[in-house]
């Protein structure tokens, strides 16, 4: 594939922001002269991602994300062989973004593949920061911000929408057999251990904890309303479609076990646009 096929095969939309989805209207509403680097940025995300569910066997996988993160390193020195390489290299050597966010998403990936088991909260946030916390952060810096408290409050936004991905992806990581994401301690405040019962197990508890893990959401988001103004439109966005679907897999009281809740693509237009404007009218 030649170098400008690969670039329009990743430019937005791409797989990674397919339309109607929360990446897709993130990314529409922002400038039009950075969507094709963000779309970019979420390829390398989803690409590494999608080996949690497109690789069933574990060690096929995980020899999978040791080749992603060997592709970095391709991808940094203008080698890379993906051809999600190209556009993402020049976006990578023009905004001197840093390696480590990046690598940040494939440690994530492998914690939830090897499925590593968290004690707390804080470990569940800092699991949740090491996905869509390392891709805010890499989003910030391609709008040009590279302070300490705009890196922070970026990261911060990221690992509550993580969190809520987390919640609504419970019911599947679960059929996969992977419940290491679930605090030890909130197993236990309602008498099931990752030592004592099989996934299947939890799932029966399943919306008990993920109402307890609720409220840790809602202070978190709390956390960020200080911040959340100064940041780049799509992640506030990401933000607003969050807080929306957590309200409404709360509606359903948090039955999701067998169904995978979402918005529909009208309710995401509507609130991405809702959330554009906000800038426009200051």
């Amino acid at each position: 594939m030649s170098a400008s096929q690969a670039v329009i095969e990743w430019a937005f939309p791409n797989p990674a922001t397919p339309p109607g989805s929360s990446a897709y209207y993130s990314v529409r509403f922002t400038s039009p002269g950075l969507r094709d680097d963000l779309a970019a940025l979420l390829g390398w995300r989803h690409l590494v991602r999608s080996v949690l569910d497109d690789v069933s066997d574990r060690g096929v996988a995980e020899r999978k994300l040791g080749w992603w993160n060997d592709e970095l390193e391709h991808i940094v020195m203008g080698t890379g062989r993906h051809p999600l390489g190209v556009p993402l290299g020049r976006l990578i050597a023009r905004a001197e973004l840093p390696r480590q966010p990046f690598v940040d998403i494939v440690l994530g990936t492998e914690a939830i593949l090897a499925d590593r088991r968290v004690q707390d909260v804080a470990a569940l946030a800092a699991l949740a920061d090491l996905d869509l916390g390392a891709l805010f952060e890499l989003i910030a810096r391609a709008h040009g911000d590279s302070s300490p408290t705009g890196i922070a409050a970026a990261r911060g936004a990221g690992s509550y929408c993580g969190l809520v991905e987390l919640v609504r992806d419970s019911g599947r990581l679960l059929r996969q057999d992977r419940c290491g994401f679930l605090p030890e301690d909130r197993l236990e405040r309602h008498g099931v251990s990752h030592a004592d019962q099989r996934p299947t197990e939890i799932r029966k508890h399943l919306a008990s904890l993920l109402a307890d893990l609720a409220e840790d959401l809602n202070r978190h988001r709390t956390g960020l309303s200080h911040d959340l103004p100064g940041l780049p439109t799509v992640i506030r966005i990401r933000v607003r479609l969050a807080d929306r679907l957590l309200a409404e897999i709360a509606d359903s009281e948090f039955d999701v076990a067998d169904q995978r809740i979402a918005l529909t693509p009208i309710r995401k237009l509507w609130n991405a646009w809702r959330e554009s404007r906000r800038e426009s009218l200051v």
